[in-house]
């Protein structure tokens, strides 16, 4: 969804997740019963991490902190990854989940030892689920015109760093946008993904349905936001919404093997790659052919080309940080 939920909100399983400050969530399993109990909103997990040194495959640096007990940043080597942790509502995004989410892309930018970011959610059950539905009553113009979460979702789609997202569990409505707002998808073979927006009355508001067309296509995109209807990771898979599906225990792996893949490469042509693929596919062949022409006229007269060509030609891996 598009908007925030509050702190409070009830139910751990159930299909749409309820409370006193709060009201139901979409992104839960629709397949799950309805119950009730009472919860804090915040996960009791730290802001931050810490851990030992090691590669971006095993090991945990020291933690970013966001600020906000519902978001937590690891630092794997030089990937950072972004988890939104309120396990017991399905991940569904508040204020605070904005506001970690917001801060932890702060960090990311300013700090020189981050290179990749990999998002994905706490718990077995739900990447990220969608927002608080019982505020749709007193949406207002203004609250459409400020889309928060929209101009969020875009922010990481215009993220120099390359992203990754790992999604381990369902992925509705806000969560599902997130995850395309991402370069790279990964899915969890449990994982499932839709855009149930249309059924409350409203749209997927975050990005969704401009980016899913161009994603899996435009017949596609308007058959699955007009119905509703969830698919599981293999059919996300074979329509091109996902790059790849893994069993849940290696989705972390996989997620920081591709992170670990792309900062082998040079990091200018990697972030030069992104933003010429990204800004091509919103205009037309020539401007992106232009776009491209600019892009590698900078590329040779920089010092990673001299290396990577250097390296080649020696049989050596590449020092492109050390260039």
């Amino acid at each position: 969804m598009s908007e925030t939920t509050t702190d409070t909100t009830t139910g751990t399983d159930a299909d749409t997740t309820t409370g006193t400050d709060a009201g139901t969530t979409t992104g839960a399993d629709p397949a799950a019963d309805t119950t009730t109990g009472t919860t804090t909103g915040a996960d009791p997990a730290a802001d931050t991490t810490t851990g030992t040194g090691a590669d971006t495959s095993t090991g945990t640096d020291a933690g970013i902190e966001t600020g906000t007990g519902t978001v937590v940043v690891e630092l794997r080597g030089r990937v950072a990854v972004v988890t939104v942790t309120r396990p017991d509502v399905r991940n569904a995004l508040n204020l605070g989940v904005l506001d970690g989410i917001e801060a932890a892309l702060d960090a990311c930018e300013r700090r020189a030892d981050v290179d990749a970011v990999v998002f994905t959610g706490a718990g077995e059950k739900s990447f990220v689920a969608g927002a608080d539905i019982s505020q749709l009553v007193g949406y207002t113009l203004q609250d459409g015109l400020r889309a928060r979460m929209q101009r969020l979702w875009d922010r990481i789609q215009d993220l120099e760093l390359p992203t990754i997202a790992a999604v381990n569990g369902v992925a509705l409505g806000g969560g599902n946008e997130l995850a395309m707002s991402c370069d790279i998808r990964i899915a969890a073979d449990r994982a499932r993904f839709g855009l149930p927006e249309a059924g409350l009355g409203i749209l997927p508001g975050a990005g969704g349905t401009q980016r899913l067309s161009r994603l899996v296509g435009l017949g596609r995109a308007q058959e699955m936001i007009l119905t509703g209807r969830i698919i599981d990771a293999e059919e996300a898979l074979r329509i091109g919404l996902v790059t790849s599906v893994v069993p849940p225990e290696e989705l972390l792996d996989a997620a920081l093997g591709t992170a670990g893949t792309i900062l082998a490469k040079g990091p200018l042509a990697v972030r030069l790659a992104k933003l010429v693929v990204r800004g091509g596919a919103e205009t037309d062949q020539r401007t992106g052919l232009l776009l491209e022409r600019l892009a590698q006229s900078l590329l040779y007269a920089a010092d990673e080309k001299a290396e990577g060509a250097s390296a080649f030609l020696e049989k050596r891996p590449a020092r492109f940080r050390d260039a």
